[in-house]
């Protein structure tokens, strides 16, 4: 009632009267630093004080509320940007560690390869370099490594020394100097991993520069000199690793731990440390060990076999290295004879259920035909499970391909002494290699041999699959690989295996 009475009293009111009672609220209180402050001429009603402050609060709280209703749109647009941007830096960090760790990545091979080959003009400086980054990589999981189990499918399965390989392809000594990186190379691919050679004490070996690119060649010469941190470091990295691997695996921290795991515990290769996989640790002696002390020479082989056997599945004897003077002269019959009787009886004394294999690693330049004759009787003689056909050679092949002339730079590095190693010691290497298996099974079946056939294992030249298939057919049962690595990076395992299926699907 009081309200209509209001409106009807408004309502009777002229047009001039409502617009002279509308300026009365013109003139409505303000608060000034908390203060209330009268308009001018005071107020006429009392009721129009509390109005105008009622109003002026209500003001005061309906504008930030306005603001605040302005900015949520600008917030969730806000958000939305730093999710979609966060998303797309996680899922491209995602991607670029699946295609970098991945072997098959073709960045490993046109764009690793080539700029280490740019950034460090010595190439001792880019192997310490691809070495100390593989262990860095593998440290945090980083590493390169073979997705999918492509020797799942058992196409190129192959037996050895009475394990069942997952493949036929190996790694050479010398990449992995002293036995800081095998896990990082068997993580690439192959089989067998052969690291060293490793002397009784340290030693420097040859003053640098002592290795050498011929790039248009895809090949190497070196002179590294059997450089070597000793065989007692080398026992105390792989003992390292067996402690690791206990611990990981849930064996414990002890010594018994250590012993269960080499004793096949764990029912993985003692050496390897992983199924269908086998590592071959390279013995040599010191530099200064006169080669004309035969009793002193067999003493420096005894003295790395005692330190580094129960760690390896493999020991490779190496008296082909034509970087230490005199020692391809212990390849000669009854000194070669008497330095593997004495590394087999040692290997077979390692406190160790099962007991590594021996093979002796050969020269590719002792080829003549009682060379290889006096090699395969000593073999034969001295109970050796096997034999590497090849080294590096001290000859220097034609280029290729045939004609091919070398850059000016080229022909000079083909002066530096050392040995050489390239594609072009393919064609011997398979050659030696179907030679060497004739003259063993000749020699095993004359003298009704009950032992088994031996083992050879081919290295020179091989880059391909093709290549790694004809080694096997001469004779061999692993195919060993080096320089073709070097320049192939790390998914060259993983290329010349699945280029070893496709040809064998076609024949």
């Amino acid at each position: 009632m009081a309200a209509n009475s209001i409106n009807l009293a408004w309502r009777s009111l002229g047009p001039r009267a409502r617009a002279c009672q509308s300026l009365r609220y013109l003139h409505r209180p303000s608060i000034a630093n908390g203060l209330l402050v009268r308009p001018p001429g005071g107020y006429r009603h009392s009721s129009d004080k509390a109005s105008g402050a009622t109003e002026k609060a209500a003001e005061k709280v309906t504008e930030p509320v306005k603001e605040s209703f302005k900015e949520v749109p600008k917030k969730k647009s806000r958000t939305l940007r730093r999710t979609v941007w966060g998303t797309t830096v996680a899922a491209t960090l995602l991607v670029g560690y699946l295609y970098g760790t991945d072997t098959r990545a073709s960045i490993h091979r046109y764009g690793v390869v080539p700029l280490i080959r740019m950034l460090y003009p010595d190439a001792e400086d880019a192997h310490h370099v691809g070495v100390d980054t593989l262990k860095t990589l593998y440290e945090y999981g980083l590493h390169p490594r073979e997705r999918g189990n492509p020797d799942g499918d058992g196409a190129l399965t192959t037996e050895v020394f009475g394990y069942t390989l997952c493949n036929p392809i190996g790694i050479s000594g010398g990449l992995d100097k002293h036995a800081e990186i095998p896990d990082p190379l068997f993580a690439t691919g192959p089989a067998i991993v052969e690291v060293g050679g490793t002397t009784p004490l340290p030693q420097d070996g040859n003053a640098r520069p002592r290795v050498f690119r011929l790039p248009s060649q895809k090949a190497m010469i070196n002179r590294y000199g059997l450089n070597s941190k000793g065989a007692d470091h080398m026992a105390a990295l792989l003992d390292q690793r067996v402690r690791d691997y206990a611990y990981a695996h849930g064996f414990g921290a002890h010594e018994l731990a250590v012993e269960r795991v080499l004793n096949g515990d764990a029912e993985v290769p003692p050496g390897s440390l992983i199924p269908g996989k086998l590592l071959a640790v390279q013995v040599a002696k010191n530099k200064s060990t006169p080669d004309s002390d035969l009793e002193a020479v067999k003493n420096d082989y005894v003295y790395c076999v005692d330190r580094v056997a129960k760690y390896a599945d493999i020991l490779v004897v190496n008296v082909s290295s034509p970087n230490t003077p005199g020692l391809r002269d212990l390849q000669a019959t009854a000194p070669l004879t008497a330095i593997l009787t004495a590394v087999v009886g040692a290997a077979k004394s390692v406190d160790r259920k099962t007991k590594p294999f021996v093979m002796v690693k050969v020269s590719p330049d002792e080829d003549a035909d009682e060379q290889v004759s006096g090699i395969c009787s000593a073999v034969q003689a001295s109970g050796v499970d096997g034999v590497i056909v090849g080294n590096t050679t001290n000859r220097r092949p034609a280029p290729l391909p045939k004609g091919f002339a070398l850059p000016e730079k080229e022909e000079g590095t083909l002066q530096e002494t050392g040995g050489y190693s390239g594609p072009q010691l393919f064609d011997r290497t398979v050659a030696l290699v179907a030679r060497y298996r004739a003259l063993l099974d000749e020699e095993r079946a004359e003298s009704e041999n009950k032992d088994p056939r031996k083992v050879i294992f081919a290295s020179g030249g091989i880059t391909n699959g093709a290549q790694a298939l004809a080694a096997l057919k001469a004779g061999a049962s692993v195919a060993m690989m080096y320089t073709g690595v070097v320049y192939g990076g790390v998914g060259t395992v993983t290329r010349v295996k699945q280029e070893m299926r496709e040809q064998k699907k076609l024949e």
